[in-house]
């Protein structure tokens, strides 16, 4: 018999607990992923962070208590090996660049989330940034100066 492996960690971060409900629920198709927890604020959700560890970690850009960008970079600083997915509205390429500047591997809009948000999660876990596909213009060579270059881990 092969040793199952290991189950993707995911923690969902976003105010909203219809938003918190949803990507739960499209999570939960993928059989090899686990929802390790929820958080409603930016606080919260480093605290989970440095407690559970989690591999991915899918976070609104606008919460209560912390913003997104702030609490990427506090959990990335309690949890770095937890890749930061962000979720918004703001159809934005400046977002989009000051959302990996922080750190995060993705960006994800809620518009697009219902057929994005699977190939998304895949894509940061395996250490590639994830870019909605009308942001193809951002170049990733001046956000990574200071870290890994996308796409490596």
């Amino acid at each position: 018999m092969k040793p199952r492996a290991k189950r993707l960690g995911v923690l969902v971060a976003d105010d909203h607990e219809l938003v918190r409900s949803g990507v739960c629920a499209l999570l939960r198709g993928c059989r090899d992923w686990k929802i390790v927890g929820e958080a409603v604020n930016g606080k919260q959700a480093v605290e989970k962070a440095k407690n559970l560890k989690p591999d991915v970690l899918i976070m609104d850009i606008s919460m209560p208590h912390l913003d997104g960008l702030e609490a990427t970079r506090q959990i990335l600083h309690v949890s770095p090996q937890t890749k930061v997915l962000v979720l918004t509205m703001h159809e934005s390429e400046q977002m989009a660049r000051c959302v990996l500047e922080a750190g995060a591997r993705g960006y994800v809009l809620k518009s697009d989330l219902a057929r994005q948000l699977v190939k998304a999660v895949r894509s940061v876990s395996q250490g590639k940034v994830y870019l909605p596909p009308k942001f193809s213009n951002i170049s990733l060579g001046r956000i990574s100066q200071g870290r890994e270059a996308p796409g490596k881990n």
